[in-house]
């Protein structure tokens, strides 16, 4: 919606011509003919326009006061992979977690070491930093009215964990849980379970968890068993009371409350609802709760859900805790926007057409395409570019190609080291990251992105784009794996006895964007220089949650990791190069190395921060000679946001919060000079 309103300064009058003036004149052109005329010309030709100035006023609103339209949510164009935080694991899942769900405590704003208390009121940590204690509020619910509790934290902690999906296992791994043989479970609950149910002797790992499955399938606080095991001491999560519940941390660790504050990954639902909705299985993910969601705590509740998560109606919750409680942050004030929808995957062209028709309020467009949507944009000539672009820069987070080390061809390593040397890492970044000749966004050595602590200790540089390089690792890579490639020039490297190297296939999420086809093609073309053919082939966000072995994962896998919370050892280093947390938990690249694993025993828990920093140095020596990730250029967080839209408070931990939004009209006034 605009207004346009318009004022006119200056004068544009003609001077009077007296008869006199033009009798006389008349006189002069019969008299004189040619000069007459030029004469005549010059006494009573129009006089030159004096500049007429208009002031012109433009306002810009929303075309619908009570909705927002998303196309873009935080810059990803993806569907969500579950709409369960026990399950989903993507950024893109962020700003519904946070809109529907909450936990303990979260992030104050933008910072990213601030926290705040939301459903628990106050946290302690004790000297020894492994003992944490929450006292829970006493006046918060769910949307439904159901009440929260400690006994709601308890159960939805150890749902989390015994469904061991990507969440759990990457947020709670050495922390509150380990496997044991192929059930993920807190310390202390096989103990707990012989006690509560009265065992003669410690139930094996495979009875702890169907037992367990089973009591937070048919979850009753008021039942003495459970009870009992809730309240079992020697546990890492333990229910004092009603109101306050403990965990008892495997190792002393300073970031566990910025762990469970991030995303959606320490969210809290109804388990009332749960239970009614399929309950939980161990090493199961909730099949109907991914797809429709569940009762949240939050300032929006899912209203409805697209065909294969395509679109998310969010409606601003009718019975929300917070709209009555007292001392309440500002970051989970009800929502100002009734109703939110965000449309995931839509096409490049409706996310121009959309935002630059002002029917869309959110919405993202490829570094390449800025120009497009602002010359598209309608009020483009009044409103400067910097009002409708958001830029965040550089955020915590890595993007890359990762070479599953368990399977062939990627399983050696001079052909992973071939395939990191023979991208034109500059070509891409010039290409897809350069707008006006200014670059949003950069190259990194991972697996801990710029600007966290303990980036690249040893100072490597990059990976080189170096053909010659490159096609002596692949000649050796044949050797060892018994195949050869054919060069453009139709020259063989490899073992030429052996067989032919097939095409492989990189893995990405779709849709894929008009610039990831960009990328694919410069990274396409780079390859095919060493005889290697490579096709991409997009899958939905729900596919990759089924990586669960290396055998089950492709060989390359186009994606990228950003940490849940701002610990760059844990979140970071460790979880994208161990074992424990191979496939979507973090280690889509399967790395496995003996040395890395024993460092790891420690490091993470490590209190002495030199000794730390040189502990992550020997493991970015070992990852780098290894190359276990072909790591792309990484660009800026950004997205297109309309002028009138306020309040937007960006988190890289939580996404953005669409309670904190408002709407406000936008008004310039700007003059026009004419003639």
């Amino acid at each position: 919606m605009s207004e346009i309103k318009e004022s006119q300064g200056g004068s544009q009058g003609k001077k009077p011509i007296s008869t006199a003036l033009i009798a006389i004149v008349v006189i002069v052109i019969v008299v004189v003919g040619a000069v007459g005329y030029v004469a005549y010309q010059r006494y009573i030709a129009p006089s030159k326009p004096v500049a007429k100035v208009v002031t012109k006023t433009l306002t810009v609103s929303p075309p619908n006061p009570n909705t927002l339209v998303d196309l873009g949510s935080m810059g990803q164009i993806y569907s969500p992979d579950a709409l369960d935080p026990a399950t989903g694991f993507y950024v893109v899942d962020e700003p519904v977690f946070t809109a529907v769900y909450q936990g303990l405590v979260t992030f104050n704003g933008s910072s990213l070491t601030q926290l705040v208390p939301v459903l628990a009121q106050s946290w302690t940590m004790e000297p020894n930093g492994t003992t944490y204690v929450f006292i829970m509020r006493n006046d918060a619910y769910f949307s439904n009215g159901d009440p929260i509790n400690a006994t709601t934290a308890w159960f939805n902690f150890y749902r989390t964990i015994i469904m061991a999906q990507g969440p759990g296992v990457s947020n709670y791994e050495g922390i509150l849980a380990n496997f044991e043989g192929p059930f993920f479970l807190p310390v202390g609950a096989r103990h707990a379970v012989q006690s509560a149910f009265h065992l003669s002797s410690l139930p094996s790992p495979n009875q702890t968890a169907a037992i367990l499955s089973q009591v937070l399938s048919n979850f009753n606080v008021h039942n003495s068993t459970i009870e009992a095991l809730m309240e079992y001491r020697n546990q890492s999560i333990v229910v004092l009371n009603s109101s306050a519940i403990e965990f008892n941390l495997i190792h002393p660790y300073a970031w566990f409350a910025s762990d469970i504050a991030a995303g959606g990954w320490g969210a809290l639902v109804d388990p009332a609802f749960v239970d009614a909705h399929g309950g939980v299985q161990a090493n199961q993910p909730n099949s109907y709760i991914n797809t429709n969601g569940a009762i949240g705590s939050g300032p929006y509740v899912i209203a409805s859900v697209g065909s294969e998560m395509s679109s998310i109606t969010l409606k601003a919750s009718p019975n929300y805790w917070a709209a009555k409680a007292t001392n309440v942050p500002s970051v989970i004030a009800p929502a100002k926007i009734q109703n939110v929808i965000i449309e995931y995957g839509a096409s490049h062209s409706d996310r121009l057409e959309e935002f630059d028709t002002n029917q869309a309020q959110l919405s993202f467009v490829s570094i390449p395409y800025f120009g497009d949507i602002y010359s598209g944009y309608e009020y483009a000539h009044e409103v400067p570019f910097n009002a409708i672009l958001n830029n965040k820069g550089l955020t915590p987070g890595v993007g890359y190609i990762a070479l599953n080390n368990q399977v062939f061809p990627t399983n050696i390593t001079d052909f992973r080291l071939a395939l990191v040397h023979a991208v034109n890492y500059t070509d891409i970044i010039h290409t897809i990251l350069t707008f006006n000749g200014t670059a949003y966004g950069g190259m990194y050595v991972g697996p801990i992105s710029p600007g966290m602590p303990y980036y690249d200790p040893e100072g490597y540089p990059p990976y080189s784009y170096n053909l010659t390089l490159a096609e002596q690792y692949i000649s050796e890579a044949g050797q060892q794996g018994d195949f050869y490639v054919t060069l453009p020039n139709g020259s063989t490297l490899g073992n030429s006895n052996g067989q032919p190297l097939k095409p492989l296939t990189i893995y990405t999420l779709t849709p894929v964007t008009p610039t990831e086809e960009t990328e694919f093609e410069i990274i396409q073309k780079d390859l095919s220089q060493i005889g290697v053919s490579v096709s991409l082939y997009p899958v939905e966000a729900s596919v990759t949650d089924t990586w669960t072995t290396a055998s089950e994962t492709p060989a390359l896998v186009m994606l990228g990791w950003f940490p849940d919370w701002p610990d760059s050892v844990y979140q970071q280093l460790i979880v994208q190069t161990s074992p424990e947390f191979g496939g979507l938990a973090g280690n889509l690249a399967w790395m496995n190395n003996s040395q890395l694993n024993a460092l790891y025993n420690t490091l993470p828990w490590e209190t002495n921060k030199t000794q730390q920093e040189e502990g992550v140095a020997q493991a970015y020596t070992i990852i780098y000679n290894q190359a276990p990730y072909l790591w792309l250029p990484e660009g800026y967080t950004y997205w297109f946001q309309q002028p009138y839209l306020h309040g937007v408070v960006y988190n890289p931990f939580v996404g953005y919060r669409y309670n904190t939004m408002y709407y406000s009209n936008y008004t310039i006034t700007y003059n026009i000079t004419t003639s």
